[in-house]
C-alpha cells in the first residue's frame, strides 16, 4: 500500500508537470499554424465533394500529411485517409476522427470561399457545399496531426488520424462511412484504445464546448416506402387503386407512433416523412408512388417499437386500400453513445484547456452520427464546439444542411486545442 501511494504521488507530480509544460506549448503551436489551418479550411470548403466521391479532398489530405512527415494510407473505405503517429511505439493508442464529405445543397452564404462545386446525387447533377462543417473538422484534424508530429518524441504512445468519407450516408447501392471503415479494420493494427470526435455547431458561440455522458445523438433509421396501385383517370377513381390517398393516410398514421406508442418521458423520438414522389398530372391517378422518411430514437427499446409499428401501419393501411406495399431500410446508425467512464476521465481535460466556464453539459439531440460505429467497438467520446462570433444573434443563425449555413473560423482553435488535449491526457493517464 505504501509503494502504491508513492507511485500515485510520483504520477501526479509527473502529470501536473506535463500539463503545465504542454498546454502553453500547444497554444503557441496552434497560433503559429492558425493562418495555414484557416487557408486549408477555406480550400476544403471551396472544393466540397459528395459522399464516396471525395477524391480531391482525400488527395489534398494525403498531400498535407506527407508534407508533415506522415506516410498516409489512402483508399480506406473508398476515399478515406488514415495516418499513424509514432507507428509501433509502445503505449496507448488514441484515434482521432474527422468526416470529410459535403451535401447536395446550393450555397447562399456571402463569403469569398463559397462553394461552386457540382456533383451527382440520385442520378441528377446538383450543387454541393459543406453545409455541416466537415470542412472545418478536416482542417482541425490536419492541424492536430501537424502539432502532435512536432512533439512526437515526447508522446508515449500512438495516434491514429482517421479522415472518414460518407458520414452523410453512402450513395444508394454502395457501402461507406464509419461502418465500412470499421469493417475494413481501421480500429486495428494498431488497436485503438479510445477514440474522439467533434462537431462544430452553428447555433453555439465559438469557444464553447458541449457534451454529455451516454447517449448524445440519436440512432437513425432511414427508409423508403413503395406503394403500387392501378393507374386510372382522375375523374373515375373507382376504376383504379389509388396510392396517393393511401400515402396520405400512411403519413398521418405514422405520426401516432411517437404520440401514442412510446413512453416519451424516458427519451425523445421522431418519425418524419421528408419526400413523396408520385404522379405527373392532376387528372391521372398514378400506378405507383414512393416516400422517403427517417426515424430518430435515443433508446434501443423505443427504436424496436417504432420499427414494429412502422411495418404494421404501412402494410395494414395499404392492404385496406388494396395497395401493394414494400418497406426498404436505407441508412442506419446506432445511438452515438459516450462511454461514461471515458467521459469522467476526459471532462477535466476539456475544462482545463478551454476554461471550466466554457464547457457545458448538454441534453441529447435527435441528430445522428455514424461516429457511433466506432463507439460500438472501442470507448469513445463525441462533443460539440460552437461556431459563431460572440456578437451574432443566435436566433438568426441558419441551421445545418441549409443553403445559408455558416460557421466562423474562430471556432477552429477550440477544436484543435480540445483534440490535442484529449489525446495527450489519455496517453499520459493510461
Amino acid at each position: 500500500m505504501k509503494n502504491y501511494g508513492i507511485t500515485c504521488i510520483l504520477f501526479l507530480i509527473t502529470f501536473l508537470s506535463y500539463s503545465q509544460t504542454f498546454d502553453q506549448k500547444i497554444e503557441d503551436l496552434i497560433n503559429e499554424n492558425l493562418d495555414e489551418t484557416i487557408e486549408l479550411r477555406h480550400w476544403f470548403h471551396q472544393n466540397a465533394e459528395l459522399s464516396n466521391r471525395e477524391f480531391k479532398t482525400a488527395a489534398r489530405i494525403a498531400e498535407e500529411l506527407k508534407k508533415i512527415g506522415y506516410e498516409p494510407m489512402t483508399g480506406i473505405a473508398k476515399t478515406g485517409v488514415v495516418a499513424i503517429l509514432n507507428p509501433g511505439k509502445p503505449g496507448p493508442v488514441v484515434g482521432l476522427r474527422a468526416d470529410i464529405d459535403a451535401l447536395p445543397v446550393k450555397e447562399r452564404a456571402d463569403i469569398p470561399w463559397a462553394s461552386k462545386m457540382k456533383g451527382v446525387y440520385n442520378g441528377e447533377e446538383v450543387p454541393v457545399m459543406h453545409a455541416c462543417g466537415h470542412d472545418m473538422h478536416t482542417a482541425i484534424l490536419l492541424a492536430a496531426a501537424k502539432i502532435l508530429y512536432e512533439i512526437k518524441d515526447e508522446i508515449p504512445g500512438q495516434v491514429k488520424f482517421i479522415f472518414q468519407p460518407a458520414e452523410e450516408g453512402a450513395p444508394p447501392g454502395e457501402e461507406g462511412g464509419a461502418e465500412l471503415m470499421v469493417k475494413e479494420g481501421v480500429l486495428k493494427n494498431p488497436d485503438v484504445d479510445a477514440i474522439f470526435g467533434l462537431h462544430v455547431w452553428s447555433g453555439l458561440y465559438a469557444g464553447q464546448v458541449y457534451l454529455r455522458p451516454e447517449g448524445i445523438m440519436a440512432a437513425v433509421n432511414e427508409f423508403r416506402i413503395d406503394l403500387k396501385g392501378v393507374q386510372t383517370h382522375g375523374s373515375t377513381p373507382w376504376t383504379g387503386k389509388d396510392p396517393i390517398v393511401t400515402a396520405a393516410q400512411i403519413v398521418n398514421s405514422l405520426q401516432t407512433i411517437v404520440s401514442r406508442s412510446l413512453p416519451l418521458t424516458e427519451a425523445g423520438a421522431v418519425v418524419t416523412i421528408g419526400s413523396i414522389h408520385g404522379g405527373v398530372r392532376s387528372n391521372i391517378i398514378p400506378e405507383d408512388l414512393y416516400m422517403l422518411g427517417t426515424i430518430r430514437t435515443l433508446d434501443n427499446g423505443m427504436k424496436a417499437t417504432v420499427l414494429k409499428r412502422l411495418e404494421e401501419i404501412v402494410h395494414n393501411v395499404a392492404k385496406s386500400n388494396n395497395i401493394e406495399s414494400k418497406i426498404t431500410y436505407l441508412v442506419s446508425y446506432p445511438i452515438t453513445f459516450n462511454d461514461p467512464y471515458l467521459y469522467e476521465e476526459i471532462l477535466p481535460t476539456l475544462e482545463r484547456v478551454n476554461g471550466k466556464k466554457n464547457v457545458h453539459l448538454m441534453k441529447a439531440i435527435t441528430g445522428a452520427e455514424d461516429f457511433s460505429y466506432f463507439q460500438e467497438k472501442v470507448p469513445g467520446t463525441y462533443f460539440f464546439i460552437g461556431g459563431q462570433k460572440p456578437d451574432v444573434d443566435l436566433s438568426t443563425v441558419a441551421p445545418h444542411h441549409t443553403p445559408d449555413f455558416y460557421v466562423d473560423d474562430s471556432a477552429i482553435s477550440t477544436g484543435i486545442r480540445s483534440m490535442i488535449g484529449l489525446t495527450l491526457d489519455y496517453i499520459y493517464n493510461n
